[in-house]
């Protein structure tokens, strides 16, 4: 961590509060006025897409080799193309993925950040980067616009299972470690409690089921999905439900 951010110092803890801080004022901002759902939606896509071209843009910028250790293979790389897509279409299929990745994935990160004395810049477009993620997930569950539907948990945590193996032929190929599947992260994480290699990535599965199960909590008595589409003159429409 940079000078000046520590884990759980005074920084840290306000980037935490600000995260969900930010997306309850967007989220009152869209019940007030719910006409700028649309331009809302699209300006933190916007903001997304530049958090995620300034890191590797970054990388380019510098000559740095992308392929094989800085390629966008990392759980928190697929939650922000998922976000993204969530934002501009609303499609319950994708929400159903993003919600889960996003929470479970880029809140760790943001609990317990993964950087090992990185510049400036890295600091901050890490923190705004995981932070525009779970905000803007957020947003969408507390402005009434999405929501994850019954059977997402098991949709989530199978489609993570595939991503895992992809990334993992990756890193057993290129000798690479995405989403640390070959190896744990050399800054304090949630996977120093889970026991050695390999035996942390099948505990992980355990924690990852569980916390899918706990933020589908919420919407456990819901029985169907609801997404709030907007028609052409950029009013909300009734909600729709449908069914798994």
């Amino acid at each position: 961590m940079p000078t000046g951010i520590s884990i759980f110092g005074p920084v840290h803890l306000a980037i935490l509060a600000a995260v969900p801080a930010f997306a309850a004022l967007l989220a009152l901002v869209h019940r007030s006025f719910p006409s700028a759902g649309r331009r809302i939606r699209v300006a933190l896509s916007v903001l997304l897409f530049v958090s995620f071209a300034s890191y590797y843009g970054s990388y380019a910028a510098h000559g740095v080799p992308m392929i094989p250790n800085h390629l966008p293979l990392e759980l928190c790389d697929s939650s922000l193309w998922l976000v993204i897509a969530a934002l501009l279409t609303l499609r319950p299929a994708i929400f159903d993925l993003a919600y889960y990745w996003a929470l479970a994935g880029a809140s760790m990160s943001l609990l317990t950040p993964n950087m090992s004395h990185p510049s400036l810049f890295l600091a901050i477009q890490f923190f705004a980067d995981h932070g525009l993620i779970v905000a803007a997930t957020l947003y969408l569950v507390w402005s009434g616009q999405a929501r994850p539907r019954q059977g997402s948990v098991v949709r989530a945590l199978v489609a993570l299972n595939v991503l895992a193996v992809t990334v993992g032929s990756f890193d057993a190929f290129f000798k690479t470690d995405y989403m640390f599947l070959r190896a744990k992260p050399s800054t304090v994480s949630l996977l120093d409690l889970l026991g050695p290699w390999p035996w942390y990535i099948l505990s992980l599965e355990a924690v990852g089921l569980a916390l899918f199960l706990l933020l589908y909590l919420p919407f456990r008595h819901a029985g169907s999905s609801a997404v709030s589409l907007e028609n052409g003159q950029g009013e909300p429409a009734a909600q729709v439900s449908t069914p798994v």
